[in-house]
């Protein structure tokens, strides 16, 4: 089946075009992208999901062809996600993977229309075992970013927040096209900073605001991730008032990008549990949610 997609744009509250590609039919899901990610990240998942679903894979503030605005707020962002919301039709269901995956949480929490929520390893920080980012992270990127270092401010961020060793990222930095696009998102990272607020101080996850959170959750763990993905999962899990945890087999952090093809059917598993129809791979109804 051949799944036709188009680009558009949504104004948010604050006047930011937000740009998005829908694809797709069906009931609707829109991805958010991690850190230093666009929905070029997403697009091969966003393929495999759109014959049972409405997807929209959207450019988060800053990113890609959306705009920005000159002062940041977290709940610019979760407006941004309200009006996708409101193009989709008025509800959704939303999956957002590591510190994407948290603000999908903040929206859901703030009382926006979700339908279902999925998440792929937020990076809670729940202990104090070394896993997540250093205390001194934020004002160590915000003064790389102050003095232009939008490399460095990169590479710091893929050292210390998400472990990779400095010699991946020195390979990384010889592949021009794909390192120019991770600098060109470079200033967003104060953004997904802000987005996880106090939560990667090692302190154990407080109820407020998650509990708030009322859609049908689904955490999800890579069997090959780091302990402290398994911890935050499972401190969520605890939280959320319908809320599940499940671990895949052989994934990692960066199972979004490298293995969609584990990820979509799990989701859509996930999705089609609510009473609604889902097409199937011929455009018909299907497998009833």
């Amino acid at each position: 089946m051949t799944v036709n997609s188009r680009q558009a744009t949504v104004i948010s509250r604050d006047g930011t075009a937000i740009a998005f590609e829908r694809s797709g039919t069906g009931p609707a899901i829109i991805l958010v992208a991690s850190a230093l990610a666009d929905r070029s990240d997403t697009a091969k998942l966003a393929r495999l999901l759109a014959p049972h679903f409405t997807v929209i894979n959207y450019d988060r503030r800053g990113r890609g062809a959306s705009g920005d605005a000159a002062d940041y707020a977290v709940e610019r962002e979760i407006d941004d996600i309200a009006a996708l919301i409101d193009h989709a039709g008025g509800s959704a269901s939303l999956f957002g993977s590591s510190s994407g995956a948290v603000l999908a949480l903040r929206a859901a929490a703030a009382g926006v229309n979700v339908e279902r929520l999925a998440l792929y390893e937020p990076p809670f920080v729940v202990g104090h075992d070394g896993f997540g980012p250093p205390a001194d992270f934020a004002r160590n990127v915000t003064s790389l970013l102050a003095r232009g270092r939008r490399g460095e401010a990169v590479k710091y961020f893929m050292t210390e927040a998400q472990g990779m060793p400095a010699f991946m990222v020195t390979m990384m930095r010889l592949v021009p096209g794909p390192w120019s696009k991770l600098k060109a998102m470079a200033h967003t990272l104060p953004y997904d900073i802000a987005v996880m607020g106090d939560t990667q101080r090692g302190e154990p996850l407080d109820a407020e605001p998650w509990s708030r959170v009322t859609a049908p959750s689904l955490v999800l763990t890579g069997g090959k991730s780091p302990a402290g993905f398994h911890d935050a999962a499972r401190a969520l899990a605890g939280i959320l008032p319908d809320c599940r945890h499940r671990t895949l087999p052989g994934l990692n952090h960066g199972a979004v990008v490298m293995a969609p093809k584990r990820i979509a059917p799990v989701l859509i598993e996930f999705l089609a549990a609510d009473g609604h129809p889902v097409p199937d791979r011929n455009g018909h109804g299907g497998t009833h949610r």
